[in-house]
């Protein structure tokens, strides 16, 4: 079978005269091949024209008209000139493989989809991992009011406003030895409270 395209400078296939057709296609249910190649350079260049406007993918338009061709030559022998002409018959065969082209791959498109929301599962809940960032934050500063004064100042200094202990014990005007004294009494006290473990 011949490619559809068409060069440029190659003329357009001459319409074909009403019975020619009906004839061609008698002798294709026949299985005469010559009158299917004659039947093809008819009719080609309009097939792929109509499955174009259906499928709009010029590779998959091609596909499909072959296929649409294909199945003039398997089926043939279905046609009933009482029903209508060859040609509406040959585009009636086209169209709905191009409209069944159109509706598997939307189905296809389709099916992925709710296969990928199916299968998605968020990394987190941003509401749940909110709401916990919350709550921690609370329990923390409820933790932090139980400790006294100055062990709540050396916490939030060291760990907090990230001085070095040294940096905190000049800020509170103590000695280092105090300051890490504090933080490590304030940090027990405050593991306690939060409940985590040693």
């Amino acid at each position: 079978m011949r490619a559809m395209t068409r060069s440029e400078s190659e003329p357009a296939p001459e319409p074909s005269p009403p019975g020619r057709l009906e004839s061609l296609l008698d002798r294709v249910a026949r299985g005469d091949g010559e009158a299917f190649e004659r039947l093809y350079q008819a009719v080609a260049g309009s097939v792929l024209g109509l499955v174009r406007r259906v499928v709009r993918d010029p590779a998959q338009s091609e596909e499909v008209a072959q296929e649409a061709l294909i199945e003039v030559w398997r089926c043939a022998a279905r046609f009933d000139a009482r029903k209508g002409s060859a040609m509406a018959w040959i585009m009636t065969l086209a169209h709905r493989r191009a409209v069944d082209r159109v509706r598997s791959a939307r189905d296809g498109a389709d099916r992925e989809a709710r296969a990928g929301v199916r299968d998605y599962t968020p990394a987190f809940d941003e509401v749940s991992e909110h709401v916990e960032r919350r709550l921690e934050r609370e329990q923390v500063r409820r933790c932090l009011r139980q400790l006294t004064a100055l062990q709540q100042e050396s916490v939030t200094l060291a760990y907090y406003r990230g001085y070095t202990y040294q940096q905190t014990a000049e800020v509170l005007g103590v000695a280092l030895g105090t300051v890490k004294t504090r933080l490590r009494d304030g940090l027990i006290r405050l593991r306690d409270c939060l409940g985590v473990g040693a």
